[in-house]
């Protein structure tokens, strides 16, 4: 259960910080509640999933996952350029994530 807390937590990253960059630095205001509705739930979930998974592998998901989620929201959603270099550095992210995940077990 809390590694799923974890992936949903990692989630909400993905959304608060997508919302935070719609919010025009916070003089939009329905992105800007979404930004801190997100954020608070996120930080919320990551506290409950530390309650079993150890800090450095619970935030080191946590990190990772609004990382790379937000690599490809920004590709995806606002056309953010594209290259090897990226791609190579978002899979060595996940690559680390799936250590860490396997080094917690």
């Amino acid at each position: 259960m809390a590694w799923i807390m974890l992936l949903v937590a990692g989630i909400f990253e993905v959304v608060w910080a997508y919302s935070m960059k719609q919010s025009e630095g916070f003089t939009r205001l329905w992105p800007s509640i979404v930004t801190l509705v997100m954020m608070t739930a996120s930080f919320f979930l990551l506290s409950f999933a530390m309650r079993s998974i150890p800090l450095g592998t619970a935030y080191t998901v946590w990190t990772g996952i609004g990382a790379v989620g937000a690599f490809i929201v920004g590709i995806v959603l606002l056309g953010e350029q594209i290259n090897p270099t990226r791609i190579l550095a978002a899979v060595l992210i996940v690559c680390g994530l799936v250590l860490m995940k396997l080094s917690s077990q």
